[in-house]
């Protein structure tokens, strides 16, 4: 007996609709008029014998059945779409992998690479957000996040992807004038608000005692990228993020001063909700991001010592 399956065109509204909680955002997304969006969830809950959204002065919210149905049919809509990105031949298009990451791991270490992720996998279209919070992943379509942080989120699926060294990074120009800790006096801190690994935990794994320096002076930016920009500049001294900034070094942009890197206690993490490797797109993501970072390991590992 054949099964009974409501239209897809339908579902793929209702998934947009219930996403964004609007028929308006739902139809700019998908190139529909709101009323068409109104009129095919309408006849998608005829379909189905049961109210999807609660229609109200307030606007529109999921029912308790459109709550329960919704991440199904995302599911069932993204396993389509990565199914038919797998078929052979030259049209392999239409899986979609959205990823939420960190501003400095993206501009520094991610979009250089991606090109390589394309090659390898011509069926999967990459949609990038940059954004300094944590994604709720229950209230945004996004499926995979890379995030600054400790790994401790136990709702969520998490992969500890590259650590993190701290180190004091100038100008050239700069460097002779800091040679020991308190000649941080003479010169500006460059402090970025959205991270908590920063001047006083370097103090802290250097062993230098944070009290007899004023640590928190200096101009502040919201991410780390602009902050080294501005040490490159002249304009201060900036904690730096090795392996982040080994590009900056290597070219002489920047100058590491006041000793070796520190191990910091935060990394980089692959995040998302624990049944999201079940995507065939996230799970390609996944092994190629790990493969490039054990690929990049490798590469900088010390040779070993010869056998005597």
């Amino acid at each position: 007996m054949p099964k009974s399956l409501p239209p897809l065109n339908a579902l793929r509204l209702f998934e947009a609709a219930g996403r964004h909680l609007s028929f308006k955002q739902a139809a700019a997304e998908l190139h529909r008029s709101p009323s068409a969006v109104s009129h095919a969830i309408r006849a998608l809950e005829d379909h189905l014998g049961v109210a999807l959204f609660r229609r109200g002065p307030r606007g529109l919210a999921l029912s308790e059945a459109g709550a329960a149905y919704l991440p199904e049919v995302r599911d069932a809509l993204d396993r389509l779409a990565a199914a038919t990105a797998a078929l052979p031949g030259p049209k392999r298009k239409g899986a979609h992998l959205a990823l939420s990451v960190a501003p400095s791991f993206g501009l520094r270490w991610l979009i250089p690479r991606l090109p390589a992720f394309s090659e390898k996998h011509p069926g999967i279209e990459v949609t990038l957000d940059t954004d300094h919070c944590h994604v709720d992943f229950g209230r945004v379509n996004t499926h995979l996040a890379i995030r600054m942080g400790r790994g401790d989120w136990p709702d969520l699926y998490a992969d500890n992807l590259l650590g993190e060294e701290l180190v004091p990074v100038c100008a050239p120009a700069l460097a002779p004038a800091v040679r020991r800790p308190a000649d941080l006096a003479q010169h500006s801190l460059l402090q970025v608000t959205s991270v908590s690994e920063d001047w006083a935990a370097w103090a802290r794994l250097a062993g230098i005692d944070a009290d007899a320096l004023d640590l928190e002076q200096g101009p502040r930016f919201d991410n780390i990228d602009m902050a080294l920009k501005a040490a490159a500049a002249g304009l201060g001294i900036a904690i730096g993020r090795r392996p982040l900034i080994d590009a900056d070094l290597a070219a002489g942009r920047l100058v590491q001063v006041l000793g070796p890197p520190r191990r910091a206690a935060t990394a980089y993490w692959l995040t998302g909700k624990h049944d999201t490797l079940q995507r065939p797109a996230a799970a390609c993501f996944r092994d190629w991001i790990c493969g490039e970072l054990n690929e990049s390991a490798a590469d900088t590992a010390p040779a070993p010592s010869p056998s005597r």
